[in-house]
This record gives C-alpha cells, sequence and structure tokens, in this order.
C-alpha cells in the first residue's frame, strides 16, 4: 500500500475515532519510512481539520470529538518523540490549565489535544489551578500564550484574579478564556486578550494571537 494510501486511511481512522487502528497505521507509515512530519502534516491534520469543520457545523458532536482527539492524541505519543528527536520547531508553546476551584477538564484536553494536532506545544497543568501554579508554569516553561478553563459561574470569577497575577508582575503574555458560562463580553470585561467558545475556535485563536497559519 502507497504512503499516500495509508495516509487517507490515517486520516480516516481520526475522523472515525479509531484509537488503536490510527496507531498502528502512523507505526506502518514509519516503519516504511514516511518522515513523522509527513504524518503528522499529510495525516492526522487533515484528519482533525475535518473534524472540527463537523463539530462546528454541528455534524459532530462532542462525545465523538472526544473520541477522535483520542484517536489524535494516541498517534501523537508515537510522534512527538519523533519529532522532537528531529528538531522539527513546534509553532509556539500554549499553557493551559482549569482555574482554581474547578475540576473540569474535556473541555481543556480537548483544546489541548487540538493545539497540538495543529503543531504546538502544550503545557497542560491540570485542574485546581490558584494564579500562583500558573505563574510558576510561566516562569518554567515561558508559553507565547496562556488559556484559562472554567465550566462554572462560580469559578470563572477567579479567571481575572490570574490575569491582574499576570499583569501586575508586568509579564506581556496573552491570556485566553474559554469554558460554558464564559462569554465574548466576560472576556473584554475581565482584560482578557482572547475568547474561544470551543476547541476549534480556539486553535484559531491562538493562531491569531501569534500570527501563525
Amino acid at each position: 500500500m502507497t504512503h499516500h494510501s495509508l495516509l487517507l486511511i490515517l486520516s480516516q481512522c481520526v475522523i472515525d475515532g479509531r484509537h488503536v487502528e490510527s496507531e498502528q497505521t502512523v507505526r506502518t507509515l514509519l516503519g516504511e519510512g514516511a518522515s513523522p512530519m509527513s504524518v503528522l502534516d499529510d495525516g492526522l491534520l487533515p484528519g482533525m481539520a475535518v473534524v472540527g469543520q463537523r463539530f462546528r457545523d454541528g455534524e459532530m458532536f462532542l462525545p465523538q470529538v472526544l473520541v477522535s482527539a483520542r484517536a489524535m492524541k494516541t498517534a501523537m505519543a508515537v510522534l512527538e518523540p519523533l519529532l522532537a528527536a528531529s528538531n522539527v520547531e513546534p509553532k509556539g508553546t500554549v499553557l493551559i490549565g482549569t482555574v482554581k476551584g474547578d475540576v473540569h477538564d474535556i473541555g481543556k484536553n480537548l483544546v489541548s489535544v487540538m493545539l497540538q494536532g495543529n503543531g504546538y506545544r502544550v503545557v497542560d497543568i491540570g485542574t485546581q489551578n490558584p494564579v500562583e501554579k500558573y505563574l510558576a508554569a510561566y516562569e518554567q516553561h515561558r508559553p507565547d500564550v496562556v488559556g484559562l478553563s472554567a465550566l462554572l459561574t462560580t469559578t470563572m470569577m477567579y479567571m481575572p484574579t490570574v490575569i491582574a497575577g499576570f499583569r501586575s508582575r508586568g509579564i506581556p503574555v496573552p491570556v485566553i478564556v474559554g469554558g460554558a458560562p464564559v462569554t465574548q463580553r466576560f472576556a473584554g470585561e475581565i482584560g482578557a486578550d482572547g475568547y474561544a467558545k470551543n476547541a476549534v475556535d480556539a486553535v484559531d485563536l491562538v493562531n491569531r494571537l501569534l500570527k501563525r497559519t
């Protein structure tokens, strides 16, 4: 089977959420001499692009997208060490986490996978993060963008505390926000640099902020 055929199969595995087959196809491609970058650019990314478009158009729903994200993540676990070894530069680094008091992580995890699938390095610090943890992670990883997630109307009120923590220290990093109760208006009121209503829009937002394609 040609590389082109295998890449098409890989894209379809991601779209269908077949995570075991997606990993096997990645290993087959690599075993037949395909470059890690080609597997990502010509197999995984086109598949995730279809998933994102269908999600945005209401043709796929969150449970299906999460299954596709798992297939993407499984494949990326094989590819990432090889991409790092071949000195493929990420498009940028995004620090992401759910704010203090909030244990929800599905949306955040989906954003992480979408960003990774679009060539970004993601530092995911999990849930229940106080401002100090965001600042410590920033000092350690020096991300290009910081993302805050919240799923509760009560916990989203902690977002301005995190933003103030960065601003009071004169750290110029763009801070973006998202989550079910968060709106564009709220983002503007708390001084966030951007708002995304879903994972697809989050990738578009990071691309715009960093002027990447």
